[in-house]
């Protein structure tokens, strides 16, 4: 990567997804015919780059590395970013015309939008949602108990069809 990490990211992404768009992913069915590639509101974000990016086959959150301190991963590794919103799982990614980038999956595929000013218009309103604590856990009174979260299936118990509290395969 020769860019600087003070540059703009949206040219090198819009970049770099319309290529693997038209190469690696280029006639897989899934892929939205509607839709192209968007780098959506970046912005300078506590020393990183945030904004949302449109593809035929999704819709993310993309953070990439700014001023401050990156927190590298390996590709696949996560991370949780706290924003007046919530938490967020941003999954890392790594591309040798980008470098690393981390994404938070919005919508994939991007199946729903029948167009790309509405896949657009949607990542837009992402963003501002992702700044608005109205949108935060427990912020409408409403608290999470243990009974509203799925349970934890270990690999080893979904491969026996042990999955408790489904009424199917509960065989011990």
């Amino acid at each position: 990567m020769t860019e600087s990490r003070t540059t703009h990211p949206a040219p090198r992404l819009e970049a770099a997804f319309t290529h693997i768009w038209k190469t690696r992913m280029a006639g897989l069915p899934f892929l939205n015919a509607a839709l192209g590639v968007a780098a959506v509101g970046f912005r300078p974000w506590q020393g990183e780059w945030l904004g949302a990016l449109v593809t035929p086959w999704s819709v993310n959150l993309v953070l990439m590395p700014g001023e401050g301190a990156w927190p590298a991963l390996p590709a696949g590794g996560e991370r949780l970013v706290a924003f007046p919103a919530g938490n967020f799982r941003f999954i890392a990614g790594a591309d040798e015309s980008l470098g690393e980038y981390h994404a938070c999956s919005l919508f994939s595929p991007a199946s729903q939008f029948a167009d790309h000013d509405t896949a657009v218009a949607t990542a837009e309103a992402a963003l501002v949602a992702l700044f608005d604590a109205a949108h935060a856990p427990g912020a409408d009174g409403y608290q999470p108990s243990q009974v509203d979260r799925p349970a934890q299936v270990t690999k080893r118990d979904f491969l026996r069809g042990r999955i408790s509290g489904t009424g199917h395969g509960d065989r011990g």
